[in-house]
């Protein structure tokens, strides 16, 4: 009898120990729901379950029938006290970055009636979130290809410049050039240490020059040339206003301008009469005066 409790015990223990190592509390009933998977992704039984990131539960069984598409039925256990409302939904998450999986259940926010509560053994909807691997894989591997396909097109393009004449003549055009920019640059510096000499000499001479024009005008009494220049046009003008000189007598008497006027017409008479009877005032004779006949 004694040795009988004693592996009753010792195998009550054995359970207990490998329960609690599993992370499952014999002492906390639980309930069981069901999500039908297409694919696992490496899931494993006694993975965890968790809700908005905290551990309620675990997987506690995987069971496939590969005849169908869905072929993945997995069970998990769940606190009692958790109660899930109608909607709420099995997701399939990755946990952690070494590539294993969990089960995340997605409850639906409110407090929801009592009719409208899942009951042990539902069924689930399911999802599947890709982790940071699958996702890097995804998105990645299809960048890899499109940059594979790029290196390979370049790689081409090289072996095809390499095959032929065209790399050669083109790094004979690159030293026909670079000679002809070291004349160039022999050209420039010849310039610049003979040339520009020159005409910074000639430059200077020339500011030399200006500043002497500029030193002579400085000197020149400007002034007094204008002011002297200014006396002289008010004396010129004086004397044409002025009625007392004789200028101011010829360009202010109106009289004398009437009289000259007049002399004028009449000498212009005159001439035109000359020019139209000159007899009357010119008296010759090829044969002479005739006697007795008086001027």
């Amino acid at each position: 009898m004694k040795v009988a409790v004693l592996a009753i015990v010792c195998l009550f223990l054995l359970y207990f120990g490998f329960s609690f190592l599993k992370g499952v509390n014999i002492f906390s009933p639980v309930h069981s729901y069901v999500g039908l998977f297409a694919k696992v992704d490496g899931l494993t039984e006694q993975a965890p379950v968790y809700v908005r990131g905290y551990k309620v539960g675990q997987v506690d069984a995987i069971r496939f029938d590969f005849t169908r598409e869905v072929a993945f039925a997995v069970e998990i256990s769940l606190d009692k006290h958790i109660l899930l409302p109608k909607g709420s939904e099995m997701r399939l998450v990755a946990d952690g970055l070494m590539g294993g999986k969990a089960i995340e259940v997605l409850i639906p926010t409110g407090t929801p009636s009592k009719d409208m509560l899942c009951v042990a053994g539902d069924t689930l909807p399911t999802s599947i979130r890709p982790g940071l691997v699958e996702s890097l894989q995804a998105g990645l591997l299809a960048h890899v290809d499109s940059l594979i396909a790029n290196v390979d097109s370049v790689v081409g393009t090289l072996q095809q410049q390499l095959a032929g004449d065209h790399l050669k003549r083109t790094l004979s055009n690159v030293d026909r050039i670079t000679s002809d920019l070291t004349v160039s640059a022999g050209d420039i510096r010849n310039l610049t240490h003979t040339r520009v000499p020159q005409i910074m000499d000639s430059a200077q001479t020339t500011v030399n020059n200006a500043n002497a024009v500029l030193a002579d005008l400085r000197d020149a009494n400007l002034k007094g040339t204008v002011a002297k220049l200014d006396t002289t046009v008010s004396e010129v003008n004086r004397a044409l206003t002025s009625t007392e000189g004789t200028v101011g007598l010829l360009l202010n008497d109106k009289g004398l301008y009437t009289h000259v006027d007049a002399a004028i017409q009449s000498v212009d008479s005159l001439v035109t009469d000359l020019k139209n009877n000159p007899k009357r005032y010119v008296h010759f004779s090829l044969f002479g005066r005739k006697e007795g006949k008086k001027k």
